[in-house]
């Protein structure tokens, strides 16, 4: 038995989650109890863009000052300011958002989008011990807390991924749906096309290109012009020179900004690891068969790719994470793995005590480099042997029963 296997069995899985899921449930009472006003992180801007829009004023949710008079109405009092960069198909769903009071609106939003998230996981998980990991996952927590979209991109990449095989043209209508926030549906292109996936490809196409023309027809080519003109100050704003947000972001480009590398050097570096992320991505999708790791690599390499991903995102992991735990018990495990998704597992929780932001180190880049190697050379064992084997030595596995 490896040192893994000692200190990593099914009962401290469980024993571990309830603590971190008790820590949550306290952290969650804290707040509220503390705190003048509910609770909601970012929320307050979907709401405050709903108003706008509801109002006839969607173009003003693009002027910070408009934003931040409509975030008043929500929540009085001081608050962070934050842009909203959005395309107009994003604001088909959050439209109806200000219909409803501010504490209405977030708890539909949040716990329907959750909803979403679990049923999506249900599909590739379940018993006890998966559930309790899942209880106490962070990036479940970290996106409840900051009211974010975590949970429904999270759904819709999960969905579409699942769906793939067996239904085609509903998998494409999911990733055209992801267009909502396209810097997280990049790889899909890349994944569908090793696979000569032409029907999901062209669904995914035409389904991106019809929310977006129905977001911008009902809400006016201005808007759409105004989302565009505000990448710009996203890029300038909260990438290359959002020094406070920088250790929330788990990508290649905040990791060399905190280094104090300068901004051409940093895009350098991450344009290199992304280019290697897309190379992976492409050669398990077209050399494996598996379909765990198929997911697993792009949903782990599309934070190596978009330099601008925040740890709300990360939400995202449990799928890769649960993907990767289902092929390491079926196949056995390599030495390290496990430490590798306990990681992964606790890296939205580290974007948030600020411990990255005292340390000035990045450790995002770090873990997901990590989580994809170790999907990639799972799958290169499986493609060139069928099953999963290193250099021939199957005893070098260890199954967890």
């Amino acid at each position: 038995m490896n040192a893994d296997a000692r200190w990593l069995n099914r009962e401290r899985l469980i024993f571990y989650s309830r603590i971190f899921l008790a820590l949550f449930l306290l952290l969650g009472s804290g707040l509220v109890l503390t705190s003048k006003h509910m609770v909601t992180g970012d929320f307050v801007l979907a709401w405050a863009a709903s108003h706008l829009a509801l109002t006839g004023h969607a173009l003003d949710a693009y002027s910070i000052p408009s934003l931040i008079k409509a975030q008043q109405i929500a929540e009085p009092g001081p608050q962070d300011v934050y842009g909203w960069f959005y395309p107009p198909s994003y604001y088909l769903v959050i439209l109806p958002l200000a219909l409803l009071p501010y504490a209405a609106a977030y708890w539909s939003f949040m716990l329907s989008t959750l909803g979403g998230y679990l049923l999506a996981l249900r599909r590739i998980i379940r018993g006890s011990t998966a559930m309790w990991c899942l209880a106490g996952f962070s990036g479940l927590w970290m996106n409840f807390y900051d009211g974010q979209n975590g949970f429904l991109t999270a759904a819709i990449a999960g969905i579409a991924l699942l769906s793939l095989e067996r239904r085609p043209v509903l998998a494409g209508v999911f990733i055209g749906l992801l267009a909502i926030k396209p810097h997280l549906a990049m790889l899909f292109p890349v994944a569908l096309l090793a696979i000569g996936a032409w029907r999901t490809f062209i669904t995914a196409a035409v389904t991106a290109i019809t929310f977006m023309a129905a977001g911008t027809a009902i809400l006016g080519t201005a808007v759409l012009k105004a989302f565009l003109a505000s990448l710009g100050d996203a890029r300038h704003l909260c990438l290359e020179n959002g020094s406070l947000l920088w250790s929330k972001m788990p990508s290649v480009f905040a990791f060399m900004r905190l280094l104090g590398t300068p901004v051409t050097w940093a895009y350098v570096a991450h344009f290199i690891v992304a280019v290697v992320a897309v190379i992976a991505v492409w050669r398990v999708w077209r050399n494996c068969q598996n379909r765990n790791l198929r997911g697993a690599s792009l949903m782990t390499a599309t934070f190596l790719v978009s330099p601008y991903v925040l740890f709300y995102d990360l939400a995202w992991l449990a799928f890769p994470i649960a993907w990767l735990a289902l092929d390491g018990l079926r196949y056995g495990w390599q030495r390290g793995e496990r430490a590798v998704l306990v990681a992964a597992w606790l890296l939205p929780l580290l974007m948030m005590v600020q411990i990255i932001a005292h340390l000035n180190v990045q450790v995002g880049p770090l873990v997901l480099c990590s989580l994809l190697w170790m999907t990639y050379r799972r799958a290169t064992a499986v493609s060139m042997s069928g099953a999963l084997a290193t250099g021939g030595h199957a005893d070098q596995y260890e199954i967890i029963q």
